[in-house]
């Protein structure tokens, strides 16, 4: 049973206890606390509550972001169709969910879709809205205002693409922006998907994320923004010219836009599933060598089962990482029944990556393990961005090939980006937790 949590001055300090902290690790890691712009840090943190509040209690708003996922849900029924005419109606019905069946082959449709969507200016349109309500209300440069809209639609090596040929000239801070305003989203492409996973067969359940996700996508440019100025702040001239948005791929036609996303997406489709056959394999093997032998022969695991009320199994690595991280899921608010929970899936993101953490909070969402609806609201909006180990690589080759001449740099910080972005989407859970009460 998954209760709710009224709003009170408890949930509103622990909100505001968790923003302080969040903040009080940037400020530790800052490669210049001296120069940290508070007013841009306080203008992006009152952005982001802003957007928070709109979305979930000013009813046009929250109206509008449930219409865009129904609108997400709706395509995810057309990519249905296209299931059941590849699979046939036995293997394409929603009553036997498969993770491989129905929500990997979304990230195909949308990623064509997105494609599409490009290619008629659609996306270039509403990023350079954001764009400028960022750069105006956060006073930083084109490029950077460019990047960090993109993010919202656009994976963390395509984003940066928009803006190719400003790269070489750009300051340590604005590239370290860029990389975490990279680690902090997610790409349209794959947000179908983590709607499939979460929401299940259920419609009601499957715009309730889809809502929530697209809320956590869109906080997290302003969010980006305030972390890497406070991990890195700007020190260095910055040239504030009008950016043009580079053009990302060269199709002449609707169709050779539409047929171009289908083979990224059917590329990135098998790259997703490749990567959880490995990473779901490695934690069963984790799990068997410190809960099979080291906690069945030494007795910890009877001890945590009772430990947790039959919570964890055992000595397993989701128990290690829950363990581990559940103080800061309680200091940023987390209700304390649920914290070593979220606790585990954001070291699973981080440690593997946001699908197998996704897929994990499916299973134990199916299963029970959330005692409040707010843990998992807020899990959504945690595990919510690319910022993970393996991420670091594919951000530093993307990066690479465009600015070859600040690779020295883009290596430098592509842990301290790591950091950058799981901070910005555990400030925006945070933000949605002292929301919500």
């Amino acid at each position: 049973m998954i209760e709710p949590v009224g709003f009170n001055i408890i949930s509103l300090l622990r909100g505001v206890t968790g923003m302080i902290c969040v903040l009080g690790v940037c400020y530790l890691f800052s490669y210049d606390r001296k120069h940290i712009d508070w007013k841009l840090v306080g203008g992006g943190l009152f952005l982001q509550l802003v957007l928070a509040l709109s979305i979930l209690y000013i009813p046009i708003i929250g109206v509008a972001f449930e219409w865009i996922g129904k609108a997400f849900v709706k395509l995810m029924d057309f990519t249905h169709a296209g299931i059941t005419f590849l699979l046939g109606g036995t293997l394409a019905d929603k009553s036997n969910f498969s993770f491989l069946l129905h929500s990997l082959p979304i990230v195909i449709f949308f990623s064509a879709i997105v494609s599409l969507l490009y290619y008629w200016g659609v996306i270039q349109r509403i990023v350079g809205v954001f764009s400028w309500v960022l750069r105006h209300f956060m006073n930083i440069s084109g490029s950077e205002g460019l990047v960090a809209s993109g993010n919202i639609f656009m994976g963390m090596t395509e984003s940066p693409v928009l803006i190719k040929n400003y790269l070489p000239s750009m300051n340590r801070s604005e590239i370290f922006l860029v990389m975490v305003s990279g680690m902090g989203t997610i790409a349209g492409s794959v947000m179908g998907a983590y709607v499939g996973m979460l929401g299940g067969n259920d419609p009601v359940s499957r715009v309730l994320f889809a809502k929530h996700l697209l809320s956590a996508s869109v906080m997290a440019a302003p969010g980006a923004i305030v972390i890497a100025k406070m991990l890195c702040p700007q020190t260095e001239p910055v040239n504030d010219t009008i950016v043009e948005m580079e053009k990302i791929n060269k199709q002449s036609t609707s169709l050779d836009a539409l047929a171009a996303g289908t083979s990224t997406g059917v590329r990135l489709m098998v790259n997703i599933a490749a990567m959880l056959l490995v990473f779901i394999g490695l934690v069963t093997l984790v799990n068997y060598i410190s809960s099979n032998i080291i906690g069945h022969y030494t007795g910890l695991n009877e001890w945590i089962k009772e430990f947790t009320n039959g919570k964890s199994e055992g000595l397993t690595f989701q128990f290690i990482t829950g363990t581990i991280l559940a103080p800061f899921m309680w200091l940023i608010g987390v209700p304390a029944d649920d914290i070593m929970v979220v606790g585990s899936l954001l070291g699973q993101k981080t440690i593997l990556n946001e699908f197998v953490a996704y897929a994990q909070m499916q299973e134990w969402k199916a299963a029970g393990m959330f005692i409040y609806e707010k843990s998992m609201l807020m899990s959504t909006y945690i595990l919510c961005g690319f910022a993970n180990i393996s991420s670091i690589g594919i951000l530093l080759g993307g990066m690479g090939v465009l600015a070859p001449e600040k690779r020295g740099m883009i290596t430098r910080f592509g842990f301290p980006a790591m950091i950058g972005g799981a901070l910005v989407s555990i400030m925006s859970a945070t933000i949605i937790g002292m929301i919500l009460g």
